[in-house]
């Protein structure tokens, strides 16, 4: 292969790469196994003549590296993206953590009307995480459209729009494609509101799953916290049994929001942006202090929880969504057909407030709804207080009598 001139040594861009690493706080394992890649890159180089690593170099070794030997799917993912960052350094970009896929953009001319409408969405108050779910649903509806013929927006009739509508199998696409029809119609790009015909379609209404205190309290047991990752995973999982905190709230609880001398948390709500009041249990706050104090690693971050291993970021919901289901599995809880993530546990708590009469305005509360008719939730699972409607079975008469008598057998 012809060694391509450009780029810098390959020594001096590898102790760049592990001086990098090391100040993210990679430990001696990860640094090890980093190593013995590039040791594997300088071999590979020698062998071929090349002195200076460039971006086709790192793509020559991969290639080399398949096709020598059959390699495991983790081996072939280390090493792509240990030359991942050699490109970076190799270019002068800082330390990434993930490469995001480049964004596809909607079929000419629609892309700047999507573009305009998402603007929308976010000057009217929506979060970018809803934001995003509508330019998916409406960037696969534009391209429904192009496919179907219709690739201008002054040729949208009630044929094209419906002809890309069934394509949906997410019913949930519904509701985002009829505010943004009603949207250009109101902007003045369509000359008709055609969002009338888009079906309008609800989820059916499902009881909140739940689980015993008991069960619970299993969950809570099965936490080894004499290891690091088990006092952090122990102290945020009190967080969501014992107060029915989301997810999402959990893993982005910053310092300034516990008070510790106050015995108070308060809070932003991630999904509502309102505020939230809770009190610092005395267990919660033992807990939370045990992992501040004996496992949490010793980084700058406003953050309380982090993750176990280098560049020491903010746990993510996944992380804290997989840890729920491994301690679910611990306690040998029977979740068959019911849901079993950290949101479980507050309509849990819910069940469990309401079965001992706290007031549905209480339970609205703790948990941080602030739509009055969310008490409507908490009625369904209510079993006790529900036990009090429920309609005696009439008594049987007529044929239906007989035939519970055996008549005609």
């Amino acid at each position: 292969m012809e060694q391509v001139k450009s780029g810098q040594c390959i020594d001096q861009i590898s102790t760049e790469l592990t001086n990098l690493l090391i100040s993210k706080g990679y430990g001696a394992d990860a640094m090890l196994k980093y190593q013995r890649a590039l040791s594997n890159i300088k071999s590979f180089m020698f062998k071929e003549g090349m002195y200076h690593y460039t971006e086709e170099v790192g793509e020559a070794y991969l290639a080399k590296r398949i096709s020598s030997r059959k390699i495991s799917k983790w081996s072939e993912k280390f090493h792509s993206m240990v030359v991942r960052r050699l490109n970076d350094v190799n270019v002068g970009i800082g330390y990434r953590l993930v490469v995001r896929n480049a964004i596809k953009p909607a079929p000419v001319p629609y892309d700047e009307l999507l573009q305009e409408y998402l603007k929308y969405c976010s000057r009217q108050g929506n979060k970018e995480r809803t934001i995003e779910k509508y330019c998916s649903f409406c960037k696969d509806f534009l391209c429904f459209l192009s496919e179907a013929g219709c690739t201008e927006p002054e040729d949208m009739n009630t044929s094209y729009i419906c002809r890309a509508i069934i394509r949906f199998c997410n019913k949930d696409a519904f509701a985002a494609v009829r505010a943004f029809l009603a949207y250009l119609y109101t902007a003045g790009t369509l000359e008709y509101d055609f969002s009338g015909i888009i079906p309008k379609y609800s989820r059916s209404t499902k009881i909140p799953t739940t689980y015993t205190t008991e069960e619970i309290k299993r969950i809570e047991s099965v936490v080894d916290r004499n290891t690091k990752t088990g006092k952090r995973d122990y102290a945020a999982l009190l967080l969501a049994t014992r107060l029915g905190m989301r997810s999402g709230d959990i893993v982005r609880l910053t310092f300034k929001s516990v008070d510790f001398a106050g015995n108070i948390i308060s809070l932003s709500q991630e999904k509502t942006c309102q505020p939230l009041i809770l009190p610092l249990l005395p267990d919660i706050q033992k807990a939370i202090e045990v992992y501040i104090k004996d496992a949490r690693p010793n980084i700058e971050s406003e953050y309380i929880f982090l993750s176990v291993k280098a560049p020491f970021n903010r746990m993510s919901t996944d992380t804290f969504a997989r840890i729920t289901n491994g301690y679910f599995l611990a306690a040998g809880i029977n979740k068959s057909g019911k849901k079993h993530g950290p949101h479980s546990f507050r309509s849990s708590l819910a069940s469990s407030m309401v079965n001992d009469n706290v007031p549905y305005e209480i339970v609205r509360r703790v948990l941080g709804h602030n739509n009055p008719n969310a008490i409507k939730h908490y009625a369904k699972i209510d079993i006790e207080n529900l036990r009090n409607y429920a309609i005696d079975v009439p008594t049987p008469t007529g044929e239906f009598k007989s035939l519970l008598e055996g008549a005609g057998r």
